[in-house]
């Protein structure tokens, strides 16, 4: 199957959907249809956004939803009544979802000639769930990589097509790490399609009695005790870099961390932005 043959319909939402979507054009393959999450309120004046997936379907010309519930899909290219899934445009081949934010229906995952398969930034099944890049730098692991894996009605817990191990640099932040896995993760999806497609490869199933769980991480999980363990506070900071940001109190005040290092076992902090101030350096 040529790549402008491959009829698929690409799943995804923020930046890093956004990101493989360019990689698969750039390889020839590009989606008959994008489904993406409904525009939302952002920034303190509260602006309606579209989300980034959006935006490069509208540069791109590529048909797109925004669906606010999966299970009342009704449009033309693909339609979900209750239990009775239908095409009709004649086959789909695949289903392609990378950071959708919402769960696919059983029935949904199932449509496609070929079902649907998503990148997960893991080694499944170590670090299933929302937040894989974190908790691997949090755990101080060396090493993490990519899974493409066919997709089942359980969260990345679908038998795995291709993986690839990518080693973590000893001061490196999770938007970094993030967005070499990004590249490596486009790039493999576009070397594993083709034979995927062509059933030369034959999904592992994954050893559920080896599976972790990450969670979805909130605001408050970045807060550090500076006299806690140097290592693991460092690790917190590289992990929590872009979001929620580590921070601490001093004197009732949020301090929020934006430059630290590792050295010779202390974790020592360079530069903070106090509460309702502008970054400076930190004197202890």
């Amino acid at each position: 199957m040529q790549n402008k043959d491959l009829k698929f319909v690409f799943f995804g939402t923020p930046d890093v959907a956004n990101e493989t979507l360019e990689i698969l054009k750039q390889n020839g393959y590009v989606p008959e249809l994008i489904i993406t999450a409904p525009d939302r309120p952002q920034g303190r004046k509260m602006i309606l956004t579209p989300p980034p997936v959006k935006v490069w379907a509208i540069e791109n010309n590529i048909p797109y939803i925004q669906p606010e519930n999966l299970k009342e899909l009704s449009f033309p290219e693909v339609r979900l009544r209750g239990n009775s899934p239908k095409s009709d445009f004649g086959e789909t081949d695949l289903f392609i979802v990378v950071a959708y934010g919402k769960i696919l229906p059983e029935e949904l995952i199932k449509l496609p000639k070929h079902g649907s398969m998503n990148i997960h930034y893991s080694l499944l099944p170590k670090y299933r769930g929302a937040s894989p890049v974190e908790s691997a730098i949090l755990t101080g692991d060396k090493e993490t990589g990519i899974t493409i894996q066919q997709m089942e009605y359980k969260m990345d817990a679908g038998p795995i097509i291709a993986k690839e191990i990518v080693p973590i640099q000893d001061d490196e932040k999770a938007p970094d790490l993030r967005k070499r896995l990004i590249k490596i993760g486009g790039e493999l999806l576009v070397k594993t399609l083709p034979d995927f497609i062509e059933g030369k490869i034959n999904p592992i199933p994954q050893n559920e009695e080896e599976a972790t769980f990450c969670k979805k991480i909130k605001k408050e999980d970045g807060l550090i005790d500076l006299s806690g363990d140097a290592i693991k506070n460092y690790n917190k900071f590289r992990a929590y870099a872009n979001w929620p940001r580590t921070f601490f109190f001093k004197d009732g005040k949020r301090i929020i961390i934006t430059g630290a290092k590792l050295e010779n076992g202390v974790f020592i902090i360079n530069k903070v932005i106090p509460e309702g101030g502008k970054e400076i350096e930190y004197k202890n």
